[in-house]
């Protein structure tokens, strides 16, 4: 993937930095692969906003997305790589020998024509899914199963992988992309290679108009707001919190405090958190 940057012939332009799309070989999705997606809008069921700065947008699409990859020893053929809305990663369409069709998460390095397989005992091609019992140290992973059977659940974001680092007993230890270093069983797949769309990180949307287009609403800092509204609010000009700490809107501390349950289940399969 490349960038493409702009010139400031109008203040939107100056600053825009966006994907230039040209690894993409087309613009309609598989029909059968798309489904109707209803957006909360950071609403709850009553209707109250319990996520505030969500709301509008353009409407979306959801595109099915094979995270399980459980079509064992069938081999696919990748017949188009295409832009997701609802992800940063691309995807990859895939058509089994057997007529069935998918998308996947579309790996670094892999084109249209090449073949994927999952199961066990296959070739370690990137686009690959098998046991992480099966494959080499050193190797870099993506879409892994925290549990057999489930589907990938993490490192699953554009341009991210997760490093094998040793086998022992019913676990393999896992550096992932936060730099976290994470046990696995054995017997959960991951697919090999890199998640594609690695210079996502280098987008900037250049006005606030491309950021309302993904569905943000704007966002207003504490420090200029009332004191009935925020703990920061209130002052004469520019003045500093007040408070003995940084606090969100509802008083609870913020910047930095810890939210992890401290006797959390998956603590024990953690050798080292992330930085």
């Amino acid at each position: 993937m490349s960038i493409r940057l702009y010139k400031a012939y109008t203040p939107g332009t100056r600053n825009r930095a966006l994907s230039s799309f040209s690894e993409l070989t087309t613009d309609k999705p598989e029909k059968s692969l798309i489904r109707k997606n209803h957006r909360a809008k950071g609403r709850n069921n009553r209707g109250v906003i319990t996520i505030r700065h969500r709301g509008g947008g353009h409407k979306k699409q959801y595109r099915l997305i094979d995270f399980k990859r459980n079509k064992y020893d069938v081999p696919g053929i990748v017949n188009s790589i295409e832009y997701d809305p609802n992800r940063n990663a691309r995807i990859a369409l895939i058509h089994y020998v057997d007529g069935e069709k998918c998308y996947i998460l579309h790996p670094n390095n892999l084109n249209v024509g090449d073949t994927v397989l999952s199961g066990k005992g296959i070739s370690l091609n990137v686009g690959n899914t098998l046991p992480l019992e099966e494959i080499p140290l050193g190797t870099s992973v993506h879409n892994i199963e925290l549990l057999p059977t489930r589907g990938g659940q993490i490192v699953r974001a554009a341009g991210t992988s997760a490093k094998i680092l040793a086998k022992e007993g019913d676990y393999v230890t896992l550096r992932l992309p936060s730099k976290e270093i994470r046990l696995i069983r054995k017997e959960c797949f991951a697919t090999i290679g890199e998640v594609s769309n690695n210079d996502a990180f280098l987008v900037q949307s250049g006005k606030a108009g491309r950021t309302r287009w993904l569905g943000k609403r704007p966002t207003v800092r504490g420090s200029v707001m009332n004191p009935c509204d925020h703990p920061h609010g209130g002052g004469e000009g520019r003045t500093p919190i007040g408070r003995a700490r940084p606090l969100t809107p509802w008083g609870k501390p913020a910047l930095g405090k810890k939210t992890r349950k401290p006797k959390k289940l998956s603590n024990a399969y953690i050798l080292r958190r992330r930085p």
